[in-house]
């Protein structure tokens, strides 16, 4: 697997039998947000405006973000460029992304060949015109006790750990979470960036320096114990986070939960990082080795990538997309700050999950938003916690809540709009959001949808599924009881028939139909399936809904 990096391989700089290894990219791609650009050196009028409208749709395709690689032919030969024309092509990117309100930022120089030439890889940045931020959603992953809550709490923080569980403190949402130092819930925490890549931690988002925010990673810190497998579940596959962060306990090493974690990461194919803490407690050698195995083991399938310098963590970063089988691997200290400034610079370049294309697709749909919390907040009223997978919403939208368990959808108003702990009059397909409803006492519960009267929905009971089993120590019969989590839903559901068989083994797929065992559920054809009870486990994708029918006859 070739990874993009115009700093690596300096041993090998003045080796000629290495040069196609250290003085050669891959090909310029046509597709996604990385340009290569020999040189940009006193343009005609006509020329900087092709180069504009260039740039325009890099940053389009990298929603809000891309890579110019200066001094790097279109073969992906790193040629280089005196220091004169260095110069003056790094004015001239910055003067084409002023004409579109970008900012850029240079990651890394290297000298290339015997004559003082150079490369540079260049971020450019502009944060789309209907948000306030570029946004990423990372999911903390991991076992318990690996120092999940306190990794959050120090990057989000700016303060470094006691050793005792200070920086973990405010992650937590309960008394008996405090007490025990585990997390049983999901807990959203903020690190923004600004346009220069400086870290902006949460107590200053709070005060409001957000407006110099260009880039926000929203941390979602879940939980480690196996007993709250579940609810990690529902969270990873309901708030459809962009890239997974397994962390691992320097000195508990890599144990069943952390295989269950990365498995699930790999399921829902999302990209994933590995973060080893607790390294100032002793050697965690042996850690990452582990690591390494587990990674490379048949179920994953995955390349380790050690990450050692600044340039390794710029590399993974600007290109974990295009290689999404590589896995860095990260090895810090919450308490001494070691290796933390590799980890926020590896977030700042970290892009987003969705393009700017896809985006406006699906904010041209109408709106649904599933329903992950529900609050209830003295002179406000119902309070719904979630995220937004397609259109757009404002305040004064209606919409429609539910199903009921009779199937039904009821008429609601959202009255007003909060993202990032603060209120905003718009959100757009793929922001989480919460919304302040309009509404008579409802039953709420989470796995409900928010949708567009124009959507028309309707809820099913019975659905019917395309279903590969993961693990299961016999046969799955009909009559099969087993915990389904399609999106937000999270309900046990039976299976009630399997096409062309009597039984599924591991490693086996069929076609495979459902009954949800407590309500009715709002479900689209084609959304991803994860269904686990005990030691089983298994992936799918819906293929047919059978609409809910109130008091079916017989």
């Amino acid at each position: 697997m070739t990874t993009i990096s115009i700093l690596g391989d300096e041993e090998d700089e003045d080796d000629n039998n290495n040069a196609e290894d250290g003085n050669q990219l891959p090909p310029e791609p046509q597709l996604g947000n990385i340009e290569y650009k020999l040189k940009l050196v006193n343009p005609s009028k006509t020329r900087f405006q092709h180069l504009v409208t260039q740039l325009k749709w890099r940053l389009r395709e990298g929603g809000g973000e891309a890579i110019y690689e200066i001094g790097v032919e279109d073969s992906g030969l790193l040629a280089g460029l005196g220091a004169a024309e260095m110069d003056a092509s790094l004015k001239t990117l910055a003067d084409m992304a002023a004409e579109l309100g970008a900012t850029t930022t240079v990651l890394r120089q290297r000298s290339v060949g015997a004559a003082n030439r150079t490369v540079a890889e260049v971020l450019v940045r502009k944060v789309p015109a209907d948000q306030h931020t570029i946004e990423v959603r990372v999911a903390v992953m991991g076992s318990a006790d690996a120092g999940k809550s306190t990794l959050v709490g120090v990057l989000t923080g700016g303060q470094l750990d006691n050793g005792r569980g200070r920086a973990r403190l405010n992650m937590f949402r309960h008394l008996h979470e405090v007490q025990s130092g585990r997390t049983s819930s999901i807990s959203h925490e903020i690190l923004g960036f600004d346009s220069q890549g400086q870290v902006i931690n949460c107590n200053d988002l709070s005060s409001g320096d957000d407006m110099k925010c260009t880039k926000l990673v929203s941390l979602l810190d879940l939980a480690g114990h196996r007993k709250y497998l579940r609810t990690t579940v529902q969270a990873v596959s309901g708030y459809r986070p962009h890239h997974a962060m397994v962390v691992v306990s320097g000195q508990g090493g890599v144990v069943g939960m952390t295989r269950e974690h990365a498995a699930l990461a790999t399921a829902l194919e999302l990209p994933m990082f590995i973060v080893v803490t607790k390294t100032d407690l002793g050697s965690y050698n042996q850690t990452v080795q582990h690591v390494k195995q587990m990674l490379t083991s048949p179920s994953l399938r995955k390349v380790p990538m050690e990450i050692l310098t600044e340039d390794d963590a710029l590399t993974a970063g600007s290109n974990q997309l295009m290689c999404d089988n590589i896995v860095p691997i990260f090895a810090v200290s919450s308490v001494t700050g070691d290796g933390l400034q590799l980890l926020a610079r590896f977030l700042h370049v970290l892009p987003p999950g969705v393009s700017t294309k896809e985006k406006e697709r699906l904010d041209q749909e109408p709106c649904e938003f599933q329903i992950d919390e529900i609050f209830r907040v003295v002179d406000v009223g119902t309070v719904v916690g979630g995220l937004l997978t397609r259109g757009v919403i404002t305040e004064g939208t209606r919409l429609l809540v539910g199903p009921q368990d009779d199937g039904s959808f009821t008429p609601i108003v959202v009255h007003s709009v909060h993202r990032n702990k603060a209120p905003c009059r718009v959100v757009r397909a793929t922001q989480s959001a919460s919304l302040a409803l309009q509404t008579m006492e409802l039953a709420l519960r989470s796995g409900m949808v928010l949708i567009s009267p124009k959507e028309k929905p309707v809820s099913c009971l019975f659905f019917q599924a395309t279903v590969c089993i993961l693990y299961h120590s016999t046969g799955i019969h009909v009559g099969f009881q087993t915990t389904v989590h399609i999106g937000n839903i999270r309900q046990t559901a039976v299976i009630e028939g399997i096409m062309a068989a009597t039984s599924i083994h591991t490693n086996e797929r069929r076609s495979v139909l459902f009954r949800f065992v407590r309500h009715p559920e709002f479900i689209r054809v084609g959304a991803r399936l994860l269904l686990r009870e005990g030691m089983t486990k298994g992936i799918g994708k819906v293929t047919q809904i059978f609409p809910f029918e109130k008091n079916p006859a017989g």
